[in-house]
């Protein structure tokens, strides 16, 4: 009986890959388009001028205080989402998804870390932690938070996964390894302030340097080297409207100004998951 039901059960453990995971070059050819289309978006993103500020060292406290206050719901909520994904899961029966239990399991501690981390980073600056915790986020910022939630909770494996662990974190460890690189933001702590108020900037930009490239693996052997064009047009709208939420959350940190209508291009409905 079980020779006969092996013939049945197909290997998914054959990588789609064709070369290294970091090279854009291995991937199959409708995600290498993706992540070339949506490429300025993210570049948007990765040199705000809000990211700038803080490398030239002349970001005023307002504007990093908002920062590290309104984009804690997605910092403490990002274990959830890939929860949101992992129930998904068809263990065995489905390509990638061996892949992608082994990717949310793993990291999901990891992740659960980083909330912590980012309390350090605030407390570093003189926000107290019930400051974040019990702050209401602005509409522009809350956006984020509520689209990766509906979209983990809502969409398919691999446009979760794709708006989150790729987009999302891919785009934080650039913007995060910029900052530390640079190295002038960090002079504006000052002893063991220095050591907390880094940690979480450097733990992404060493972290998110290779798990988003795992994301983009999964959702490659997920979709396979020829996906339905419906499926790739979904995949490019999560990873754009990715990008565009953060883009905009990243806006109003720095201006402290609402941009609602940007905000409703990407999330008429801003009700999923909690505030």
């Amino acid at each position: 009986m079980g020779d006969v039901l092996q013939q049945f059960v197909p290997s998914y453990q054959t990588r789609i890959l064709n070369g290294p995971l970091q090279e854009l070059a291995s991937y199959p050819a409708w995600l290498r388009e993706i992540v070339e289309r949506t490429a300025s978006a993210r570049a948007r993103v990765v040199q705000h001028g809000l990211f700038r500020a803080m490398c030239e060292g002349n970001l005023d406290r307002a504007a990093e205080r908002r920062f590290l206050i309104d984009v804690w719901p997605v910092i403490v909520q990002f274990p959830q989402y890939m929860a949101l994904n992992l129930l998904k899961l068809r263990y065995g029966r489905a390509a990638g998804h061996n892949m992608a239990r082994k990717f949310l399991l793993q990291n999901i501690r990891v992740e659960a870390k980083h909330a912590d981390f980012w309390l350090q980073w605030a407390a570093s600056c003189g926000i107290r932690e019930e400051e974040i915790v019990f702050a209401r986020p602005a509409l522009s910022t809350r956006a984020l938070s509520h689209w990766c939630w509906h979209t983990c909770e809502r969409e398919s494996l691999a446009v979760g996964i794709a708006a989150t662990n790729y987009a999302i974190e891919g785009a934080t460890g650039d913007w995060c390894a910029l900052i530390c690189d640079d190295g002038r933001y960090e002079t504006r702590f000052f002893g063991s302030d220095r050591t907390n108020g880094m940690k979480s900037l450097r733990v992404h930009a060493r972290y998110d340097d290779t798990h988003p490239w795992e994301a983009l693996e999964i959702v490659a052997t997920v979709l396979g080297a020829d996906p339905p064009a419906r499926e790739t047009a979904r995949i490019e709208h999560a990873v754009a409207a990715s990008y565009l939420h953060m883009e905009t959350t990243l806006d109003y940190c720095l201006s402290g100004r609402e941009t609602a209508s940007a905000v409703q291009a990407y999330c008429p409905d801003c009700t999923y998951g909690p505030a």
